[in-house]
């Protein structure tokens, strides 16, 4: 493109490339996944003039044709050189860098870049395309271009197209931080563009909406003087306003008119026609003005945008290193400090388990509170079945001489029967026994299991064993307090406990004995002594051997991996852990870069 006298090439300050390169920078560094960057997101209708519009701006042919050409947003970076300076480009995308000097392969390698990330066709692809041409005859300015919008998907595309490539373009549009730049030919009616409609559906007052009116030159002749309505903003209204530009045409490109020509051909138009010729007076027409105003939106925009830029920054950076405070460092390579930090995580792993077996909160929870709770429903039960006792016994007096009574007198009543009756009624607790065993055995499991996957979440083997000894040890435990608690109520049979005792809880209620053998007085009394004891005696059988002797030997077993593992295979850690943790420093890396960036605009 040609040097020319006028704001298109003179309009440049040292102060505007630094703002726009630090968000380039930023963009490039992949900010934009943590938080939205201020753009100018170029939109239009198929056929709207849009591609025409770039190549004005850019000096170089971009792709062009009928149907979809844009299928991958196109980062377009234009930076400005010192006259003389030699014309460069550089395109990345995916693992792609190419630097070249010939303008003539831009559109080319757009077209490969789009193939590689979209798919040969017309399929589209939400990956950016960073095109950045460095130019004496380019102003400072960085631009998003977006797929045309088309409503009837063409030979080989999806039906859905539309859709895809609306929610493709509302993904930039929608933010608050970007310029949406609608592109509208002249020779429509500007009402029915879905491009401009798209944009007033995001940015309903057209507060960061600029319109560009696009192909001037086919104008029904009469209806100028409506399009000049429409370019003074008296129509729609859009806050920014409206441009109007007058690109090279289809037929001037197969005349190998050139962009420099174009340009100045533009200005002849605009400059000699009856109806337009005011919004060039007015600095509302051509390319070079068109150049000039985006420079200054865009400048301006991110002078508005920096300061919450940088709060934004901030409240994500101190939210990673939450995250990565989550995802604790992964082993050191040296072979002493690994076996340091194997030791290291193993001992704090048995440090849980003794805390959470003496009471402690761990895993935001307190094991004892879930333990009582099972132990007060054993207790409830033996109280309840008090009465059930006592009712039995009452019903095996009542009934004694009639049923059960032999060679002896009257009031001489046969200890075997009633002491029968104690075993049956006693041996009935063993089902509420064994089931306040097995409600333990899966709190304390479950709640060794939960520490071990936290304490060991990076590492699948070290998991995998604790967890499996957990379960080993938890079962054999298991079996051990069961038989306790068998050998527990096959001594109940014996119907035992000291005089002293019976007589300490019978007291002063001898008197109210009755004269059939005393017995439901001291049976009832002998069961009282028969709760306390197995509410406190199956508890601390639990306690002991599902709790504590398992805390134990869990502890022993995994300390016994310091001298019989293998420290890689232990340490060896879990692929999505690792790819989070990097995933995390990574993220870190950037917010701090964007950090330190932005604080020089502070």
């Amino acid at each position: 493109m040609a040097h020319s006298e006028g704001v298109f090439h003179n309009h440049w300050d040292a102060q505007i490339r630094p703002l726009i390169d630090v968000i380039d920078t930023l963009r490039l560094m992949g900010i934009d996944e943590d938080l939205a960057l201020p753009a100018i997101a170029v939109i239009g209708d198929q056929s709207s003039g849009k591609s025409s519009v770039l190549e004005a701006l850019s000096g170089v042919g971009l792709p062009r044709g009928s149907g979809i050409v844009t299928r991958c947003p196109l980062e377009l970076k234009l930076r400005k050189l010192n006259p003389g300076k030699k014309w460069k480009a550089i395109i990345k995308y995916k693992d792609t860098l190419i630097e070249f000097d010939d303008p003539s392969l831009v559109e080319g390698h757009v077209i490969d870049a789009q193939d590689v990330l979209a798919g040969e066709g017309v399929g589209i692809c939400s990956t950016l395309i960073h095109l950045e041409i460095r130019s004496p005859d380019v102003c400072d300015l960085t631009l998003i271009d977006l797929p045309g919008i088309t409503r009837v998907p063409v030979q080989g595309q999806p039906e859905d197209i539309s859709v895809q490539i609306k929610k493709l373009i509302l993904h930039f549009i929608e933010k608050s931080e970007t310029i949406n730049l609608v592109v509208v030919p002249c020779n429509v009616d500007i009402a029915t563009t879905e491009a401009l409609r798209m944009a007033q559906e995001v940015d309903p007052e057209g507060k960061r909406t600029l319109g560009i009116l696009t192909k001037p030159d086919l104008v029904d002749h009469g209806t100028e003087g409506s399009i000049l309505a429409i370019a003074l903003n008296q129509v729609i209204p859009l806050r920014k306003g409206y441009m109007m530009v007058k690109c090279r045409g289809q037929q001037q490109i197969y005349d190998k008119i050139s962009l420099a020509e174009a340009t100045r051909m533009e200005k002849d138009f605009f400059k000699h026609h009856d109806s337009f010729s005011s919004l060039l007076n007015e600095g509302k027409a051509t390319t070079e003005f068109l150049a000039a105003e985006l420079t200054r939106e865009l400048v301006t925009h991110i002078k508005d945008s920096l300061p919450r830029l940088s709060h934004q920054v901030n409240m994500k950076l101190a939210d990673v290193k939450t995250l990565l405070g989550q995802h604790k460092g992964g082993p050191p390579q040296d072979p002493q400090l690994k076996k340091e930090f194997f030791i290291d995580i193993i001992s704090q792993f048995n440090d849980k388990i003794k805390s959470l077996v003496s009471g402690e909160v761990i895993n935001d929870k307190n094991l004892y509170i879930n333990l009582r709770c099972q132990f007060n429903k054993f207790k409830d039960a033996l109280e309840a079945s008090k009465d059930l006792f006592a009712k039995e016994v009452e019903e095996v007096v009542a009934n004694y001489d009639a049923q059960s009574r032999g060679r002896e007198l009257p009031a001489f009543s046969d200890w075997r029967v009633f002491g029968k009756t104690v075993q049956t009624l006693v041996k009935e607790q063993q089902l509420p026994a064994l089931a306040t065993l097995y409600s333990i055995k899966d709190i304390i499991q479950v709640q060794f299991t939960e520490t071990s996957r936290a304490s060991f979440s990076n590492y699948p083997f070290l998991r995998r064993f604790s967890v499996k000894k957990i379960e080993e040890i938890q079962a054999k435990q298991e079996a051990i307090v069961k038989e306790r608690i068998d050998e527990q109520f096959k001594m109940e049979q014996l119907v035992y406990t000291q005089d002293s005792i019976l007589k300490e809880r019978i007291g002063d209620k001898y008197a109210e004995m009755d004269s059939r053998g005393n017995y439901p007085m001291i049976l009832k009394e002998y069961y009282e002594i028969v709760v306390q004891r197995l509410a406190d005696q199956i508890p601390m059988l639990i306690q002991h051997f599902l709790l504590h002797e398992s805390a134990h030997l869990l502890c022993l077993n995994v300390l016994g991996l310091m001298d019989s593992a293998n420290l890689d295979e232990c340490l060896d850690e879990d692929t999505e852990c690792s790819h989070r943790r990097k995933e995390l420093q990574n993220r870190m890396e950037r917010l701090r870069f964007a950090n330190e960036k932005l604080s020089y605009f502070s």
